[in-house]
Order: structure tokens, then sequence, then C-alpha cells
């Protein structure tokens, strides 16, 4: 072919549009296919057929498109589309898949994940998900060619255009104002699942959170604990304090669950407290706020940040206090005690590829236990039932329940098939709890030991479509918040109890706002900050232990 023949050739051309036609395009997209979970929703609550549903399906169509014609400005346009795009496709992805609410814990606990964890959700079907509605139509979005108007002739043209659509998005709205007000109301949940305006928004708060945080300076607490006084027998007091992650109370057989789940501690003389809530319901808001000496209800992100808690508490009465984690990380509850990561040291005997299960720490438990001389806390970070990847959480001595579903993607899997691999790692998170009061119990010739366990927060198993965890708190089910709470004392340390009004408290509310206190009471510290209210054992005493 002749170079003349060449410059002949017809020339590809990129197909054109107007740049409020995309916009009204993209706006359309992003209300009808990025959010399935928002209509599920929205048909529920408002039902079909309803005129109050095509009103909100035209507002909603309309607001999208004031926003995307407002912001398409020349040479942003494309960039601006693609990431709406893109983000509405990942959020998607967990809002229809596991019900996920993108709020601001949930991008904070997102942001404080390891690769390992990340990688369970990164599945085969997400990429397919996010290829199919986030790269395809990106890729349509840059392969044309936008028409723009001159700047003043565009400026006029979209100011009409957008309030054009801004006069109906409130037209619409007042026409039915009662019934959105009523609905939204009464189901906080719709709004917080509109797509991608929560995920972006929360997104927002995040990073000017997180800038915030930077200038942060820790405030110390309780400067004036001490133990009040040695045990009778000279021994020193050592608590073992495991922190669970993702177990649920519904599915221990202490509190009555069907299947034996906890064959192991039912066997120990121990303490079980039936109706116990959790501070939040995902590890970067429940860890901190459980260690913390606020309450639920008066515990934010910041106050965490800004003040000293329960082992730096225990560090001031001369408590020697570790951290062991293998999970994510102590959230910064142990950045002023001694700290291990047993995901960092990788030990190939427990772990593979930096995930280990949890007999990583009974490997070193006793060894731990051998050198202690005075009193001690060891605080245990279990991986526990962490999820989706629930068969990795056990090893084959403990796969129970079968079938059980072996994969993290929890979509090619039957209901039944999950529930079994989660009540497998609950199997084994009571081994692991009972190997810890067996060790205590072996050495109580030389100290005087306890346990307690406290779960971070819950997880859903498919109920109400929902999976994992992590949904806001007001919205959140049972299944997310009611969590296990086991108690051991050793024998000196059950002398003083009484093992009535013990009993009687199993069965009173507790919660995340007992752990500061309780353990600050089994130490026997005195310090200002302790409130024996709080203190689930103060009440069955003989007298005050830390006053």
């Amino acid at each position: 072919m002749s170079l003349e023949t060449l410059s002949t050739a017809p020339r590809l051309t990129r197909p054109a549009i107007g740049s409020a036609t995309l916009s009204v395009i993209v706006a359309l997209y992003l209300v009808v296919v990025a959010n399935r979970t928002f209509w599920t929703k929205a048909v529920d609550y408002l039902g079909v057929p309803s005129f109050a549903l095509v009103l909100l399906g035209i507002g909603l169509f309309a607001l999208f498109s004031a926003i995307c014609v407002a912001v398409s400005v020349k040479y942003l346009t494309k960039p601006l589309f693609i990431l709406l795009i893109m983000s509405a496709a990942a959020a998607s992805r967990f809002m229809d898949h596991f019900g996920t609410i993108i709020d601001v814990d949930m991008i904070r606990n997102a942001a404080e994940t390891t690769g390992s964890e990340a990688g369970h959700l990164l599945t085969a079907g997400f990429v397919m998900h996010m290829a199919l509605f986030g790269v395809l139509p990106s890729v349509l979005i840059a392969l044309v060619r936008i028409r723009h108007r001159p700047f003043f002739q565009k400026f006029k043209w979209n100011l009409a255009v957008v309030l054009s659509f801004l006069a109906v998005f409130v037209s619409v709205s007042l026409a039915n104002v009662r019934t959105f007000a009523a609905t939204t109301r009464e189901h906080r949940d719709l709004v917080a699942t509109l797509n991608p305006v929560l995920p972006i928004v929360s997104a927002v708060r995040y990073v000017m959170a997180s800038e915030g945080e930077k200038n942060i300076v820790v405030q110390p607490l309780g400067t004036d604990a001490h133990v009040v006084a040695p045990t009778v027998s000279g021994k020193p007091r050592v608590t073992v304090i495991v922190a669970g992650e993702t177990a649920r109370a519904e599915n221990f057989s202490l509190g009555g669950y069907a299947r034996d789940t906890n064959p192991e501690l039912a066997r120990q003389d121990i303490r079980y407290f039936t109706d116990t809530s959790s501070c939040g319901t995902a590890t970067a808001v429940s860890l901190p706020c459980m260690f913390s000496i606020f309450t639920r209800r008066g515990y934010t992100h910041e106050k965490g940040l800004e003040t000293e808690n329960l082992v730096d508490v225990l560090s001031h009465a001369s408590i020697r206090t570790e951290w062991w984690d293998n999970n994510t990380g102590s959230k910064a509850v142990a950045k002023r005690i001694a700290y291990t990561s047993f995901s960092d040291i990788n030990d190939p005997r427990f772990c593979k590829d930096h995930e280990c299960i949890d007999a990583v720490h009974l490997d070193r438990l006793g060894a731990w236990l051998d050198a202690v001389k005075g009193d001690s806390v060891l605080v245990i970070h279990q991986i526990g039932s962490h999820g989706p990847a629930y068969f990795q959480r056990y090893p084959d001595a403990f796969r129970k329940f079968t079938p059980d579903c072996r994969t993290a993607e929890l979509g090619n899997c039957s209901r039944d098939e999950i529930v079994n691999a989660y009540d497998n790692t609950i199997l084994y998170t009571d081994h692991v709890l009972s190997t810890v009061i067996d060790m205590l119990k072996a050495r109580e010739d030389r100290m005087a030991g306890s346990m307690i366990y406290m779960s971070d927060h819950g997880e859903s198993l498919g109920e109400h479509g929902l999976y994992l965890h992590g949904a806001p708190y007001f919205i959140a089910p049972s299944q997310q918040t009611h969590v296990p709470f086991v108690l051991w004392l050793g024998g000196q340390a059950k002398a003083g109890i009484d093992a009535a009004c013990l009993a009687h408290k199993t069965g009173e509310p507790q919660s995340h706002d007992n752990l500061f206190h309780t353990v600050l009471g089994m130490l026997n510290v005195a310090t200002k900050v302790y409130d024996p209210a709080l203190d689930v054992l103060a009440s069955c005493r003989g007298g005050a232990a830390a006053s």
C-alpha cells in the first residue's frame, strides 16, 4: 500500500456527545444501575404500585442530573464521571452482596485493615462486578468525544438546566413530603444506602477527621492508680483478657444455641453473661471503646484517641501489661505498652500469608505465664470468627459442622454451609478459651489467675439479607450487637465472691461499658477513675475492692 493510499484512507472517528446529555446519561446510570439495594428497600418501605415511589425516582433522577450537569466542566468531566461510576460500582458490590452500609466507621475499618483481610473481599466475583459495572461504562466515557459550548454560553445553558432539574426535585419532594419524611424517619437505612452519595460523603468525612487526628495529644488517665494490697497468699494476680473477634452470642451453646458449640467451656467452672451488648459493630469502633473509660453513648473515635485507656491505667498501677495481636492491630489501644503482632512474625506452623489461627497464642502462653513474677495482664486479640473466610479460622480437627463453606465468596455457598463454617469458628474459640483456663489452673500453686472474654462485635449470617458486620448501630440487628461474655475466676479470686450474687448477675444486661472497671476491680486497683457501679463483680464482693 502506498503512502498516498494511507493518507487518503478514512479515519475512525469517535462518537461525539454533548456534556449535558452525557451528564443525564451518567445520572440515570447511577440512579438505576448502582442503587439496587436502595430501590429494594424503597419498594419494601413505600410499596408497589406506589405514587410515592414514582415521585422518588423522578426526584432522585432530577437531583443526580443537576449534580452531574453542574460538574461537567471541560477537562474535568471525564475524570469526575469515571470516579463517580467506579466509586458507585465498588460500593454497590458490598451493599448489594453483603448488605453493607458504607458510613465513616466502615471507611475507617476498611482503611485500617490488612492486605490479607482485604484480599478475602477482593474475590473473582468482585473483579467481575467491577469490570461490568465500573470499568466498562468508564471505558465508554473515555472513548466518546464530549462537545462543550463556549464558556459563557455553557455557563448560562448549564445553569438553566441545573435550575430546571432542581425545580423538578423540589416540586416532587414537596408533593409527597409527609410520606418521604415519615419513611426516612422510620427507616433511616434508606438514605444510608443511597449510592454513591453516602460512600463519597463518608470518605470525605474520614479524610477530614484523619487530618485532625494528626494533632491529637493523648491525655493521661488514672495516674493515681495503684494496687491496694497484694493477695493474701502473696501470689501475683494474673488476668488474661481475651478480646474476641466477630463472635455472636446467638451461636454460643452456653447461651442456649441448639448446637453444641461450647463443649469445653461447658465443663469449666465459668460464668457466662447471657445479655451483653457491644459498643459498636466493627473492630475499629468496638475495640478501642471497650478498653476506654467511656460508655458506648459517651464514646467517640476522637475521645478514644485523645484519652489513655485501661491498659495505660494498669501500667500506671505498675502491673505488667502486654498485648498479643492476631488481628488487624490494637486500633491504638496498645500504643504505650509491650506489643506483639503475630501476623508480622508469620510463624509457618500457624500462619499463611500473614494470617494465623489462634493456636499461635496458645503456643507462647505457657512460657509467658511461667515467666510471671508480679501482677500481670495479658491481652489476647483473636482472629476468632472473622469473615468472610471463616474456613481459614479453624484447623481441620474442628470441622465438626459440615458441609462448611470453603471459600471467601459467600455467594457460592448455601446459607447452611456458611453457618456451618461460622459455627466451627465458635467451636475453635471455645477450645482456645478452655485451653487458656487450663493453663492458668495448672499454675494456681504460684499465681492467682483469672480470664475474661468479650467479643468485639457479632456477625450477620444472612438474617434480613445482611452478611458480615459493620452496620450503623442505630439499625444494626442483634446478631451484630449481642456478644458473648465469659468470666473464669481461679480459686483465690473466686473465694471473695458471693456465688449466688454472681449467678444472678449473669442474667442481667451487661455491655462493653463494664470491661474497664471490672478488670480494675479484679486486679484490686484503686484509682479515682474506677466506677464500682460498672464493675460486674463489685456488688458481689465482701467489701469494696478498689475504692
